[in-house]
């Protein structure tokens, strides 16, 4: 059996040079262009269905779906981003799951108080712009920047 297989391994830390070329090589997407991408489409999905219906509600029943994906999207940005959620492998594991409950929870309770938030409540509009927004992930997904190959 190798060391390897063994789990006898050792460690090694990187340089500092080492670090940054591994950065390098492999880029990461911030977060936050998430957010400003799914705003966007929020927004467009919004005239689209205030254009295609006529009907202003229908807009902003589509805009407030996007919203309910966007802010709990930006809460959970702003979470991972802290430092607390840094600090250390545990802990950014650990703030990675007590924010996805907080996106998933304020998802979730904003779609609860719509009918209440806002005038004549187009369902259809709401569920179509939160989908379509939700559907901004697989974008970025297929979007993020590509690994370099040395």
């Amino acid at each position: 059996m190798s060391e390897v297989e063994a789990g006898n391994e050792e460690y090694k830390r990187l340089t500092r040079e080492e670090a940054q070329k591994l950065r390098e090589a492999s880029p990461s997407m911030s977060p936050w262009w998430v957010v400003v991408g799914q705003m966007v489409v929020g927004v467009v999905v919004a005239f689209a269905a205030w254009i295609l219906t006529d009907r202003s509600s229908a807009g902003w029943s589509a805009f407030y779906g996007a919203l309910a994906v966007v802010i709990p999207g930006a809460l959970f940005a702003r979470g991972l981003k802290s430092r607390f959620s840094s600090a250390n492998a545990a802990t950014a594991a650990f703030g990675f799951f007590v924010w996805e409950a907080v996106k998933i929870a304020s998802s979730v309770g904003m779609l609860f108080a719509a009918p209440r938030l806002v005038p004549d409540l187009d369902w259809l509009a709401m569920l179509i712009g939160l989908i379509v927004t939700l559907k901004v992930y697989w974008v970025a997904l297929l979007m993020r920047p590509k690994q370099k190959t040395n």
